[in-house]
């Protein structure tokens, strides 16, 4: 066999994208990590525990009596305290406060688990051509997410609220989604560089763009569900109060409040959009499980229809249990999973670059 000059030089690549496809999938598992702890402390009421935002100092819990005071003494002058907590003690508020600080140390954890691998990387020229730009602009949005992050926390701060704004809710979930999504698709890129899908019927492509479509939208809506505590009613399956569609589904005017601000809405918009994906998931993956062979792209279409079924039935169990905190938590944190299928099916669905041939539909 004759000797390839270039084989050297193609297989440091080919380990510089590897060992940078690792570093992005542990980053992406801690924001799954994160997006899970989120999940509790909003079920526990923990966000609003501490009232202060310092990047730096806050990294350290209170160290003395005094502190634990002086944190406690500004926690007593918010809404949620009078209206939900009130006489709770000392002891009470640093329950809620451990859960929210680890919350953001963690944040703090994924900051650094990002930042000092993409020095080393970028000083040693291992990362691959043409993601530099992306990794720059990951860590930029990373920091984003902690300004959005305290920009939510601070409107549960507001006269008459004991909650933060859902609207600042959907937009600190769906961001920190993004990023899971971004740096798991590049991840998925450094290992599955070749855009070498199986033969496959047109059609499946997009049912499986439809299907993720409808899985981010009613993630979404899961959001304002949360945000604006509706799954602590109409908690009967799959009528809502002996009705298809909610009385009162309409009630707010203009019309398009009732998607974020009426609980009847709210919650049937999410259960129809959980329907429609869940019944979107299984048709892709019988069909992929009929027409793929055995592969990448097959497994993530038989993964995304099993771990979509298993969300939905959470779903339901935690609307017919009145949300208990481990049940959403574990509702949010399976969502994050219903994504991983989602990007992984797609992935490896990418229409590739040569024409190649195709089943017919």
């Amino acid at each position: 066999m004759p000797f390839d000059p270039h084989l050297p030089i193609r297989n440091q690549l080919r380990a510089d994208r590897r060992a940078v496809g690792w570093w992005l999938l542990g980053v992406a598992f801690m924001i799954w990590v994160m997006v899970a702890l989120g999940g509790a402390t909003r079920l526990t009421g923990s966000g609003l525990s501490i009232m202060e935002w310092a990047p730096l100092s806050g990294a350290l819990p209170p160290l003395s009596e005094a502190e634990w005071r002086r944190l406690y003494d500004l926690y007593r002058t918010i809404p949620q305290y009078e209206l939900v907590n009130q006489g709770f003690g000392l002891e009470g508020f640093k329950q809620i406060f451990w859960l929210e600080w680890t919350h953001r140390l963690w944040g703090r954890l994924i900051g650094l688990a990002f930042l000092v691998p993409l020095v080393w990387f970028w000083l040693r020229g291992r990362i691959p051509a043409g993601l530099k730009p992306r990794l720059v602009l990951l860590f930029l949005l990373g920091g984003a997410q902690g300004a959005v992050g305290w920009f939510m926390v601070a409107s549960g701060f507001e006269a008459d609220r004991t909650a933060v704004s859902p609207y600042r809710l959907v937009v600190h979930l769906g961001l920190a989604l993004l990023l899971y999504g971004v740096v798991l698709w590049t991840a998925l890129g450094l290992f599955r560089p070749d855009r070498d899908a199986p033969p496959h019927p047109a059609g499946l492509r997009r049912l499986v763009h439809g299907t993720a479509g409808l899985l981010v939208l009613a993630m979404l809506a899961g959001g304002f569900t949360a945000g604006i505590h509706a799954g602590f009613a109409y908690n009967t399956f799959p009528l809502m109060e002996g009705r298809l569609v909610p009385e009162g589904y309409a009630q707010l005017s203009p019309f398009l409040r009732n998607f974020t601000a009426n609980i009847a809405a709210v919650q049937f918009n999410h259960r129809l959009l959980a329907s429609l994906a869940g019944i979107a998931a299984l048709a892709a993956a019988a069909w992929g499980a009929r027409a793929l062979p055995a592969g990448f792209a097959r497994n993530s279409l038989l993964a995304l229809g099993g771990v979509v079924a298993l969300q939905y039935g959470l779903g339901v169990a935690t609307l017919l249990l009145v949300v208990p905190a481990w049940l959403g938590t574990l509702h949010q944190t399976v969502a994050v999973g219903v994504l991983t299928a989602a990007l992984a099916a797609l992935h490896a669905l990418r229409r590739p670059r040569a024409t190649a041939r195709r089943l017919a539909p």
